[in-house]
């Protein structure tokens, strides 16, 4: 997770309260006609994972206003996820806000690019037979 200063830096963040483990503040919403609507982030580090919430006042983040959130609080190449838990541990504080979560150690599991397609500067030929290869040992 990028640092509180590099968060400070960042002009798509209006950061309003910074603490030892993390800050709050707005990211301002695409609607130029609507200046007011603005996305609220809590962002946080300790505990052993970093985390992000990201909410609307009236609606569920996007995909795309998730994976900007990312780029803005993460590094390129960190592994960021948004769980599902087993429904005994649901927790809904607001009913429009996503999180991202960093496991802070390393070994993060990832499932293979393969089972979903081909990755960058790959065929979908050859992912399929990199999967093909996995499957077979």
């Amino acid at each position: 997770m990028k640092t509180n200063a590099e968060l400070q830096q960042e002009r798509r963040i209006i950061v309003t309260d910074i603490s030892d483990d993390g800050g709050r503040g707005w990211i301002p919403g695409p609607d130029i006609n609507r200046p007011n609507r603005q996305a609220r982030v809590v962002w946080s580090n300790g505990g052993g994972w970093d985390h992000v919430s990201f909410s609307w006042e009236n609606r569920c983040p996007t995909w795309e206003e998730m994976a900007m959130a990312k780029q803005l609080f993460f590094y390129p190449e960190e592994v960021c996820v948004e769980f599902h838990p087993a429904e005994s541990e649901y927790v809904n504080m607001h009913p429009y806000c996503l999180h991202i979560w960093r496991y802070q150690q390393p070994g993060m599991p990832m499932p293979p690019a393969w089972m979903v397609g081909a990755k960058r500067g790959q065929t979908l030929k050859q992912a399929y037979r990199e999967g093909m290869e996995a499957m077979a040992k």
